[in-house]
């Protein structure tokens, strides 16, 4: 998936009624019958701008041609996609420690989240509540998983979040960049307008990291999902941008079965993930370790996660 990576609710729109009540003469020789009620307005319906509209078919249309293409895969790799520690080793320094948006690839040291981390979606307005429910249970029960991978506290909450899931549509672009503003008030320009507005080529973004002082040490995360993806494509942005988030920051063309790579072949996180999260979140390795410090111990736990004798 093409995403923007850098280290570093609101409700459905309604109409709004007001019941108004009236005293209307009547002849007391009569029997009274009850009037019936007036029929209750329906709510605001929200009709997506022609610009929103055309994305939606757009990323229909792209997900159905790779779904026919064999892409988009949600069985976790097969047969087909034989890896061995090796594999996993070169595949964890690519993406742990290489940042693709950082500036050509260049090196950094290991970022994660040194304490816990306390998912929240948010919605903007154009997201109906149907929509809202499923896209909240995908991030509560990919949470869950996480957690049980990287053994370390990550968390849906109601309150008190530090890593924001934000489905919104291009219609929500105010809402999107007002938000951003008052979770990451530092945030250059640039990637505010990236964030709030991208272009059609990024199907997802998330921007994390720690304080100026220690951005190694992550402590905030954002991440948009477009509201116009449809089911497929939306659940793949979840458990990719989510999974970066966490410090998994590059994608690489040498990584598979994997999500953490722009050819859309696989959709949800694979058991190779799996893995290279575990690998990422094990106390062996600290923040803020460059590759060549590292190396010996990733090779340890390459070979570890497969089961191999050391």
């Amino acid at each position: 998936m093409q995403a923007f990576r850098s280290v570093w609710t609101s409700g459905a729109v309604v109409a709004g009624l007001t019941a108004l009540s009236a005293c209307l003469p009547f002849d007391q020789a009569e029997s009274l019958v009850p009037q019936a009620r007036p029929a209750v307005p329906e709510p605001a319906v929200y009709k997506p701008s022609s610009d929103s509209a055309q994305l939606a078919y757009y990323y229909n249309a792209l997900q159905r041609d790779l779904l026919t293409r064999g892409l988009l895969r949600t069985d976790g790799g097969g047969p087909d996609t034989p890896y061995d520690a090796e594999d996993l080793a070169e595949s964890f320094e690519a993406l742990a420690f290489y940042d693709e948006y950082g500036g050509s690839g260049i090196s950094g040291g290991l970022g994660r989240w040194a304490g816990p981390v306390r998912i929240a979606a948010e919605f903007g307005p154009s997201v109906p509540a149907a929509q809202r429910v499923a896209d909240k249970d995908t991030v509560t029960a990919y949470a869950a998983r996480l957690a049980r991978i990287t053994s370390h506290p990550v968390t849906t909450v109601a309150s008190r979040a530090n890593f924001h899931v934000i489905f919104a549509s291009l219609d929500d672009s105010a809402f999107v960049a007002e938000r951003v503003r008052e979770l990451l008030p530092s945030i250059s320009a640039k990637d505010l307008s990236l964030l709030a507005a991208p272009p059609r080529s990024f199907y997802c973004l998330v921007v994390a990291g720690g304080p100026q002082s220690d951005p190694l040490s992550y402590t905030r995360g954002v991440a948009l999902i477009r509201a116009e993806h449809p089911d497929l494509v939306r659940k793949s942005c979840v458990h990719e941008e989510v999974a970066q988030g966490l410090g998994l920051r590059n994608d690489s063309p040498r990584a598979r079965p994997s999500i953490f790579n722009d050819d859309d072949e696989f959709a949800l996180l694979t058991s190779f993930d799996e893995k290279l999260l575990q690998m990422l979140y094990d106390p062996r390795l600290k923040t803020g370790m460059g590759a060549g410090e590292a190396r010996p111990v990733i090779r340890i736990l390459a070979r570890e996660a497969m089961g191999q004798e050391l």
